[in-house]
């Protein structure tokens, strides 16, 4: 029988506040409720951080539902802040103050409250609003040319449906479990690197709905021992949806780089996703445009904008956001992306492309540093989605 809410919010009548004695459910503290099959989802709404607090009511959590419900439930339960919500109740007699824990026990909490990636210095999004506009291919050579800088760099594939990253490494093997049961990206290039698309089969699709999906994300940010880096890069997958979002909820990303194509259809979406950043109030650092021009290989000095002419680069200048490159059309790009050999990495660097992702690592790196003396560093959001 599949599980439903009603059966999931009874479960949860059994577990009590410990200051309060009442249980959760009437103290309104659940929410964003999700069932999907077997899959249980939700927030546990706390009026100040209290990390000792929060373990001990996930645990009752997790605990009721596996005895009232079902055992093999596949549990994402989460934790937020919801100042507001909790002082009208304050006001309203409702929901009695929490100033009676002191000094002592709030800065426990922040001792326990171990930051996410709190050994990466910098977190780049690669980001489009459409697919098939060769961001991967951006993102796998953006990463290698941050490494051929001497920088320790990460990438996390976080397209689930659509892994790429495995095929331009030409990585397939499983990743290693430490005894804290963390993953062990796998390194090539001098890079660190994980994908969804090494942990299952590669002729298998990802039948899987959100939830699962933002689950699964949420644990290569925390179960993965990505160690100390300078540079993370994520590579996303494309649009503005779940993926994003938990992204900006689970950690703060330094900055986004925004790629498109020059043709309008291409663009009409890139705007979108330069507009979600904003925000969200995620820096973006800039907008690279791909596919840029063709040069046939026997008229060297011939360009034919295939696509359009400058595209992005206009697009960039009328939304005030920087223009990193332009990268060609070459049939190179496309043969190391097949073989697995970033075409940044050629010796000689011989093609306009390998070139180009250079220049474009190059200015990422000046973005970075400029966005990181400028501004305050970014912040992970509270998105409350209410019924």
């Amino acid at each position: 029988m599949p599980i439903n809410k009603q059966q999931v919010r009874t479960a949860l009548t059994h577990v009590m506040h410990p200051e309060m004695g009442k249980d959760l459910v009437t103290l309104d503290m659940i929410e964003d409720l999700i069932v999907q099959d077997s899959f249980i989802t939700f927030t546990i709404d706390l009026p100040e951080k209290n990390v000792s607090l929060e373990t001990a009511l996930k645990e009752k959590c997790e605990e009721a539902i596996r005895n009232f419900v079902d055992k093999d439930a596949i549990l994402d339960i989460n934790t937020a802040v919801n100042i507001s919500k909790f002082r009208n109740k304050e006001d309203k007699g409702e929901f009695p103050g929490q100033g009676h824990r002191n000094k002592k026990e709030q800065e426990r909490d922040k001792e326990e409250d171990g930051e996410l990636l709190s050994g990466v210095k910098n977190i780049i999004a690669v980001a489009s609003g459409k697919g098939g506009v060769g961001k991967s291919t951006v993102a796998v050579n953006l990463a290698c040319g941050l490494a051929r800088s001497g920088a320790k760099v990460g990438l996390l594939d976080t397209d689930i449906y659509g892994p790429s990253i495995p095929t331009m490494m030409d990585a397939h093997e499983r990743p290693n479990i430490t005894t804290q049961k963390q993953l062990v990206p796998l390194k090539k290039h001098g890079i660190r690197f994980l994908s969804m698309g090494l942990l299952v089969d590669p002729d298998q699709a990802m039948i899987w709905r959100g939830p699962m999906v933002t689950s699964a994300v949420k644990q290569f940010m925390e179960e993965v021992e990505w160690g100390e880096l300078d540079y993370l890069v994520l590579d996303l997958p494309p649009g503005t949806g779940d993926i994003q979002l938990t992204l900006v909820q689970t950690v703060p990303l330094t900055g986004a780089v925004i790629v498109s194509t020059p043709q309008t259809v291409a663009l009409d979406d890139a705007r979108k996703g330069v507009a979600m950043f904003k925000k969200v109030n995620v820096p973006v650092l800039g907008m690279i445009e791909n596919m840029a021009y063709f040069v046939p290989e026997d008229m060297p000095d011939k360009k034919y904008h295939i696509f359009g002419k400058h595209g992005v680069r206009k697009l960039a200048e009328r939304m005030g956001t920087n223009f990193l490159g332009e990268v060609p059309l070459e049939q190179a790009v496309r043969e190391s992306g097949d073989e697995g050999k970033p075409i940044v990495l050629q010796e000689g660097l011989e093609s306009k492309s390998a070139q180009a992702f250079v220049e474009i690592s190059n200015n990422v790196m000046q973005q970075m540093a400029i966005r990181n003396q400028q501004q305050d560093p970014t912040e992970k959001i509270d998105i409350k989605i209410k019924p």
